[in-house]
């Protein structure tokens, strides 16, 4: 393989990275958001704190309105990563937005759960708190109607 064929495929697994605070203006966000996905098809965003956690989703409603103007549609995919910060670790999300591709956004909606379909059980749920006696931060727990 030659050199510009290597790097052309070095460039195209490569991830963008990008860090969001509790400061950061959602919209200028999502305009970086729906930029490195439109060039790259996804983004791997990093956030420490429910401030900035909420403005890395913002900026992810914004992008997904902002793409879909060229047909493009977006999710993320949240999961935890241990960090180090002034040599303390931290706990923060990282939050890998990507293209949907086609075949996922004509995915049916619907999935069987023992014999019965996922909108039908969460339309004939009831919600119980679980140690609201106590005041401790409990749970919600869905359980189906039957």
């Amino acid at each position: 393989m030659g050199q510009e064929a290597a790097r052309a495929v070095e460039n195209s697994t490569r991830m963008a990275h990008l860090k969001v605070s509790s400061r950061s203006n959602p919209n200028a966000v999502a305009g970086a958001f729906a930029g490195v996905v439109r060039r790259h098809g996804r983004v791997e965003v990093q956030v420490v704190g429910a401030g900035a956690l909420n403005q890395a989703v913002k900026a992810v409603a914004i992008a997904r309105s902002m793409l879909a103007a060229q047909s493009i549609d977006i999710v993320c995919v949240p999961s935890f990563a241990e960090i180090e910060i002034d040599g303390k670790p931290r706990t923060a999300m990282q939050i890998l937005v990507e293209q949907r591709t086609v075949e996922t956004s004509m995915a049916p909606a619907t999935s069987v759960v023992e014999g019965a379909r996922v909108e039908e059980l969460c339309s004939e749920a009831t919600v119980d708190v679980v140690g609201a006696e106590t005041g401790a931060a409990a749970p919600l727990v869905t359980k189906p109607v039957r």
